[in-house]
């Protein structure tokens, strides 16, 4: 019997605060969701305000393994920037890819946001035969 190394146990508590965000996204995450949603970005699943051990990840692509975080004001902090490091710390540590980017990005420069995400997963991505 071989075990698994996952981080994806998580309490109740986080999969309904999960479904509380999911309910009401910022603009940003609204936004790049449109973009991401029904497999649009190369064929791959994102999903949104997924819980992940303790965390809730932004947007998280299971077959990439790749966390797409979108930060606002709140996380300018000392403190937010810290947490924000350690979370990221702890998430690599299970082979994800962390990817940061600004509310402002998103809103201003959606193009090279997705290029951003594409030059990520295009190695891991799948074949997608739909036009």
């Amino acid at each position: 019997m071989s075990l698994r190394r996952t981080i994806r146990n998580t309490l109740p508590e986080l999969q309904d605060r999960a479904r509380e965000m999911r309910a009401v996204p910022t603009s940003a995450e609204a936004i790049l969701w449109e973009e991401l949603r029904s497999r649009r970005l190369s064929g791959l699943k994102f999903r949104r305000q997924h819980p992940v051990n303790a965390y809730i990840l932004d947007f998280w692509c299971p077959a990439c393994k790749l966390a797409i975080e979108l930060d606002g004001s709140i996380h300018d902090t000392p403190e937010a920037q810290e947490y924000d490091a350690i979370r990221q710390q702890h998430l690599e540590s299970f082979g994800y890819t962390v990817l940061r980017f600004r509310n402002e990005e998103v809103l201003q420069d959606m193009p090279a946001v997705l290029q951003q995400i594409l030059a990520v997963v295009r190695p891991a991505a799948p074949t997608d035969n739909r036009q």
